[in-house]
């Protein structure tokens, strides 16, 4: 055999490549320049905390609660607002306030006539993730919201966590070349759910977590169609929570694919790996779930490492937020828009029908 034959069957490892400076992208969440909207916050469960830390920390006014617990409306607006408004029903408080925006922030399947009073009220309107579980409840959102002329956006806020932002601006800058794979694995514990409302969510894993990751995907293969998706799901041993807490799925472009493994009943070294190849470079990230804080990319020129300040909690929900502002403020769609998320929606949910049926599915035209 040849030395280079011998050479390529062992898969012998490349030289060291060169150090290279980090790309300088725009990774950060965004602010808007100058407009300080007033906010009401519908629905103070307790991812809401993470919502007004994040507001907070912007300098952005939050002037309304507004929970059907009117207990937990007040502590949030006691902790974070205390000179806003409490209120325990939604249109009273669309009819009685100013509210420039309102972020809504309630389960699936209380939100989307929520949604609609919002905007028939003339609100811009921030809708928790995942949208919605039907998509032409969701196409029917988003033309109500050009009817009314507003804003109408997705707390996708993963899309700001700092390492998939720059994952995403990476690409974006075709610093990558063509997108040809995406492989994504995540073990972490979530048996967190127990006792809560989450663990009536059948595909706790592949709908209500899962969606940040296929919301990536659809992102990295921006514009170009989906072919199908295979999924499964099972119970890990011994596990008790009632939804299952492993699942994957196969996502299926003509020319790429994406491959997403989630572990939720993983007590120990808990771990979130990405990896994204190119027809010109490899981008890869790997460290603490939903924190990592390098991104390593990999060209002919040699290796760059960007090393990340802040974290998903709670920069990614004031990115979600900031790019509704900034869209307001700028007269154009924003990023995170209702029309843009449906995509991600019709994708997740394919993924869900996969999981169901056993057979692979296509996405429905967003």
């Amino acid at each position: 055999m040849h030395a280079s034959d011998t050479r390529n069957y062992a898969l012998t490892a490349e030289p060291a490549a060169r150090e290279l400076p980090a790309p300088d992208l725009p990774w950060q969440p965004p602010m808007p320049r100058q407009y300080q909207p007033r906010i009401a916050l519908i629905g103070c469960g307790g991812i809401s905390v993470h919502h007004l830390a994040a507001y907070r920390d912007a300098g952005w006014l939050v002037t309304a609660f507004c929970d059907v617990d009117e207990h937990r409306a007040h502590r949030r607006r006691d902790e974070f607002q205390p000179l806003a408004r409490v209120f325990t029903n939604a249109r009273t408080l669309l009819a009685q306030t100013d509210a420039d925006v309102v972020d809504i922030a309630l389960h699936p399947e209380h939100r989307a006539p929520v949604i609609a009073e919002a905007l028939r009220a003339g609100k811009h309107v921030l809708s928790q993730k995942p949208f919605v579980t039907d998509l032409a409840a969701g196409r029917e959102l988003v033309a109500l919201a050009r009817t009314r002329g507003v804003k109408l956006a997705v707390n996708q806020n993963g899309r700001w966590a700092p390492y998939l932002s720059y994952a995403r601006a990476a690409v974006a800058a075709g610093l990558l070349g063509e997108v040809q794979s995406v492989t994504i694995g995540i073990n972490w514990d979530h048996t967190w759910c127990g006792g809560t409302p989450l663990e009536q969510v059948h595909h706790l894993i592949l709908f209500d977590f899962g969606i940040h990751w296929f919301d990536f995907v659809a992102q990295v293969f921006a514009g170009r169609p989906i072919r199908q998706v295979s999924a499964q799901t099972a119970r890990a041993p011994g596990q008790t929570l009632k939804p299952p807490l492993l699942a994957q799925a196969a996502v299926q472009l003509e020319n790429g694919l994406a491959t997403l493994s989630f572990d939720g009943a993983s007590r120990l070294g808990p771990e979130e790996c990405i990896q994204i190849t190119g027809t010109r470079g490899t981008l890869r990230t790997r460290g603490a779930v939903l924190a990592s804080d390098t991104v390593e990319l990999v060209t002919s020129a040699g290796v760059a490492r960007a090393r990340l300040a802040g974290r998903w909690f709670n920069d990614g929900f004031r990115g979600a937020m900031g790019e509704l502002l900034c869209a307001i403020e700028e007269n154009r769609e924003p990023a995170n828009s209702a029309a843009d998320n449906l995509r991600t929606v019709a994708l997740c949910l394919a993924a869900c029908r996969a999981a169901d049926t056993g057979q692979p599915q296509v996405p429905e035209v967003a």
